[in-house]
């Protein structure tokens, strides 16, 4: 298995965890529980392949995507309820699926020789699209536009990162890693230590 599909199953997997904790929060069956996972896992990669007009989508050129996705989602359908707190394993799993689906955005962009611009860009699209179509299909406020959050800045300093090392070593794998890291540690930080960025706050007019 190459590093990119190897990232992209993990990302798939993780970002299915999510979907199916928001799945649980929102009371659904088991075939919600596989939509929303599933939607999840594939819907930052699906807008990254048609962006770059690879030849097949990836969970269409291999279909154990969604069967990974559908894994992860009967799992957390069976062991959802012993958790304390489902938001806060969702942020969690969150963070971790967003550090992987970075990388591998940046990962693909990258082998298909694209500007540096378009790798950050895509980076940012597949670690962020899935998450966002799951909380707008359960009706939740998107992580990606939570008040100051560090989110979709943190996919895009780990983007950048993955940029930098490539830059100075030309070296792929390195760089995937340092993205991933970097990413993580962002987002981590945020929900850990409160990290912000500042916020516009709207100021009466002058009379």
């Amino acid at each position: 298995m190459s590093l990119l599909s190897a990232l992209d199953y993990l990302s798939v997997f993780i970002f299915a965890l999510t979907g199916a904790l928001a799945a649980s929060r929102a009371q659904l069956d088991l075939v919600g529980f596989l939509f929303i996972a599933s939607l999840t896992a594939v819907g930052g990669g699906t807008v990254r392949d048609l962006l770059l007009n690879r030849d097949t989508v990836f969970w269409i050129a291999n279909p154990w995507y969604i069967g990974t996705a559908c894994v992860a989602a009967a799992l957390v359908f069976l062991t959802a309820h012993r958790l304390e707190s489902r938001r806060r394993a969702l942020d969690w799993f969150d963070a971790g699926a967003l550090a992987v689906a970075v990388a591998a955005g940046v990962g693909v962009a990258l082998a298909l020789d694209q500007s540096p611009a378009v790798v950050l860009m895509m980076g940012m699209a597949t670690g962020t699209f899935g998450g966002l179509m799951r909380d707008v299909v359960c009706n939740e406020v998107p992580m990606v536009l939570r008040q100051g959050e560090l989110y979709l800045s943190a996919a895009f300093a780990g983007a950048l990162s993955a940029l930098a090392v490539v830059a100075l070593t030309g070296a792929t794998p390195p760089a995937l890693l340092t993205c991933a890291a970097v990413t993580f540690l962002l987002r981590t930080g945020s929900l850990i230590f409160g990290w912000r960025l500042p916020v516009y706050r709207p100021r009466p007019p002058r009379s």
